[in-house]
């Protein structure tokens, strides 16, 4: 080999010039053909290379264009070394990627191959350290069927051909460090199927930060950890686990939820304001909609594609670790909104990642959502478990979030979930579930009860599936809580019609109490219910204005005394009267109106006194703790029960009638004689009521009814909801 001549074939050379070499620590860096030491590199564009000694700084050879942008030459043998670059307009003066040896190590492969590296972005994605005293990048990728994949970014100019990545087998993973790339740089990955196609370039799937939208680049993290402060907290946080803990969820759409002068939200801003807002308020958790990274903002963030990465529209990733510490601070839990059901199918994301149905699967009646427009996840495939339990894990682990709500569950547990007959695959069994999918969440809710002490795991499940609360050690799928959405469609069914017509459907409300106990429930009213048409909570009371705060402080009312925890979406603690639009904000000037600042009151008061009274909320998964007095007064839509707590507790009474018709003189038996003590009333006029009540509270009289031996003879406000504690 001379100086203008190369001992590599024509397809080598041609492979590293096209920036499709599957090998490259073969062919670059230093090696010795017997007759001495050289240095082969890839630098098109480049007008002068040569090699110099890292330690002395001399000149210890110099490489020569062979075609392509393959530079190579003969160096006097020294180690390490450096290329001093002359480009056109700069120099540079910078290490030899291929000079540096294997980073990934043997454990860590083994871990991802078996899907069991809990800590996934620690081994994948962009790791900025330090190598043998040089600073740079390690970046890895799983793309196991590729036949080349090679690191693109601001350093290399997108230049496929300038930093080819080495396959490490068996985990399938291509890694590369590059040196002198720090926190900042963006960077994707450009893969050669395994057919020598081409792919979209592609942005990394364990990125932990990403590029503002609607650009679609990674972004290397900083490796500075963020030093966390609620130590306190996270020791105390294991009781949100427990059924008997009042729990009240503040959902927030983030971008959407105020503007104040103009100013868009940050993470920064939701720490000054959101907060104290959510405390105020009496909230227990502030619930975000999706904040993983995801392309297009009209979906909300349900379909993502970083899942490892804070959304860039709110800020960096450490200003995200920063509210949610503020937050504990403060004494309000994060839950964030998790989407492990699909992914959409952008050019630059999961989509046949590396030229296979990797991520997904290959046949369309099992890898294609027809609702959605998105790519289901292959839950057989346990890489893919692994990459899901690692995301869900990230943001317990590294982001201190108290919790996940698992989005479309459903979706994920049936195969013929929205597919009509002869457009979905049954399971091994002839059958609709999806096996792997349960096998999946199973897996999923096990390792975050063993790895995430405290954190809460909550899915949003519309069907009759059982189990989903049970523990999986009694093969159960073994989340924490479920979503009641038969409560909230009986519920606002039975509030949307006029009140004449309700005793036609009194069991709308009463049908509820037959399986409020076969789970462990949260009772949401959530921003599905305020979009596409639906109109928001105020617009679907019926009757006059007065008629549709009314009966909006009576659905708060039956809900805030109704076994489950609680969940609201931003905008009804105001009740305003616009559908949700994820480009406005609430309408916070509603609150100048006094029955919109009635309503905010309202709820207020409720989650104070929810979490007041343990009666409220200390049996909520106990049949024990809800007892019918009055079930079926469907002549007057009358309700009356008892929510009781422990031995001990003081037990409430809570009267709901629901026609504008106030009622005077209703006996109602209960259990204790002695004054019951009106600690609510939906009408009070402090909340824009008309003021019909029992004046604080009234004695028994000792006299049957309802299989009690003393009774309360209530007025009963005209759609209103009456609290009362027994003194």
């Amino acid at each position: 080999m001379t100086a203008t001549t190369t001992s590599l074939d024509r397809s080598a050379l041609d492979a590293l010039a096209q920036g499709r070499h599957g090998d490259p620590f073969a062919v670059l860096g230093r090696h010795d053909d017997g007759d001495g030491p050289y240095v082969r590199a890839v630098l098109p564009g480049a007008l002068e290379v040569e090699i110099v000694d890292r330690a002395s700084g001399a000149t210890v050879g110099e490489l020569t264009d062979v075609g392509g942008g393959v530079w190579e030459g003969r160096v006097r043998g020294v180690d390490p070394y450096l290329f001093q670059i002359s480009w056109p307009g700069a120099g540079q003066e910078i290490e030899d990627p291929y000079s540096f040896g294997l980073l990934l190590g043997d454990l860590d492969l083994h871990l991802i191959a078996e899907a069991r590296h809990f800590q996934l972005a620690s081994a994948l994605g962009a790791n900025a350290m330090t190598v043998d005293g040089v600073p740079g990048v390690r970046f890895a990728v799983w793309a196991p069927n590729a036949r080349s994949v090679a690191v693109i970014g601001d350093f290399n100019s997108w230049d496929s051909r300038r930093h080819p990545m080495r396959l490490r087998q068996p985990a399938g993973v291509w890694e590369l460090f590059v040196p002198r790339v720090g926190p900042g740089e963006r960077y994707k990955f450009a893969i050669h199927g395994p057919d020598g196609a081409r792919l979209p370039d592609k942005a990394d799937p364990v990125a932990r930060a990403y590029e503002a939208a609607p650009a679609t680049g990674a972004v290397v993290a900083s490796p500075e950890p963020y030093v966390w402060t609620d130590a306190d907290w996270i020791e105390r946080r294991t009781k949100a686990q427990e059924p008997d803990q009042p729990l009240s969820f503040y959902e927030v759409h983030l971008g959407s939820w105020m503007k104040a002068d103009g100013r868009e939200v940050d993470w920064t801003f939701a720490t000054e304001k959101l907060i104290p807002y959510a405390v105020d308020m009496g909230f227990t958790h502030i619930e975000l909609l999706p904040i993983t990274e995801h392309p297009f903002g009209g979906s909300w963030g349900y379909q993502p594609l970083g899942l490892f990465a804070p959304t860039a529209r709110y800020g960096a990733p450490e200003d995200f670790a920063r509210f949610v510490d503020a937050a504990h601070a403060a004494g309000v839990g994060v839950v964030l909104d998790w989407v492990p059901a699909h992914f959409p199918t952008d050019a630059h994301g999961l989509g046949r990642f590396d030229g296979t149905a990797l991520y997904e699967h290959a046949d369309p009646r099992e890898g294609f959502h027809i609702d959605w427009n998105t790519a289901i996840y292959n839950f057989g495939r346990r890489e893919v478990q692994g990459f899901l339990i690692a995301s869900a894990l990230h943001w317990l682990e590294t982001f201190h979030v108290d919790g996940l709500r698992v989005d479309a569950v459903a979706s994920m547990l049936y195969r013929d979930y929205s597919r009509k007959a002869g457009e979905w695959v049954p399971n091994q069994y002839g059958g609709r579930e999806n096996l792997e999918a349960v096998g999946f969440i199973q897996h999923l809710n096990a390792v975050v009860r063993e790895r995430a002490p405290g954190a809460i795991m909550i899915a949003e499940e519309s069907t009759a599936w059982p189990g989903v609360t049970r523990p999986t050690t009694e093969g159960g799928l073994g989340f924490h809580y479920k979503w009641n959405m038969g409560w909230m469609h009986d519920t606002l069914h039975y509030m949307e019609q006029d009140p004449v017509y309700r005793q036609y459907n009194h069991n709308g409300i009463t049908f509820g109490l037959v399986y409020a106990f076969s789970e462990k429930f949260v009772l949401p009213l959530s921003h599905d219910e305020v979009v596409h048409g639906k109109g928001s909570l105020i617009q679907k009371m019926p009757g006059d204005l007065w008629q549709k705060f009314a009966n909006l402080r009576a659905l708060y009312g039956m809900m805030w005394s109704h076994p489950g925890k609680k969940l609201v979406f931003m905008g009804a603690d105001t009740a305003q009267w616009r559908e949700w639009n994820h480009d406005d904000q609430v309408d916070w000037p509603a609150l100048d109106d006094p029955n919109h600042a009635g309503i905010q009151r309202l709820m207020r008061d409720l989650n104070h006194l929810y979490r007041a009274n343990p009666a409220l909320h200390r049996r909520d998964a106990d049949p024990a703790g809800f007892r019918w007095i009055v079930g079926d007064d469907t002549a007057n839509s009358v309700f009356a029960f008892l929510r009781l707590g422990d031995d001990g507790d003081a037990p409430v009474l809570v009267v709901a009638n629901m026609t504008p018709v106030p009622r005077h003189g209703y006996r109602i038996g209960v259990p204790k004689a002695g004054r019951w003590s009106e600690i609510m009333n939906t009408d009070a006029g402090i909340y824009g009521g008309s003021n019909v009540g029992n004046g604080g509270g009234l004695p028994t009289t000792d006299v049957e009814s309802h299989g009690e031996q003393q009774a309360l003879d209530l007025t009963l406000p005209p759609l209103g909801v009456v609290f009362l504690r027994a003194e």
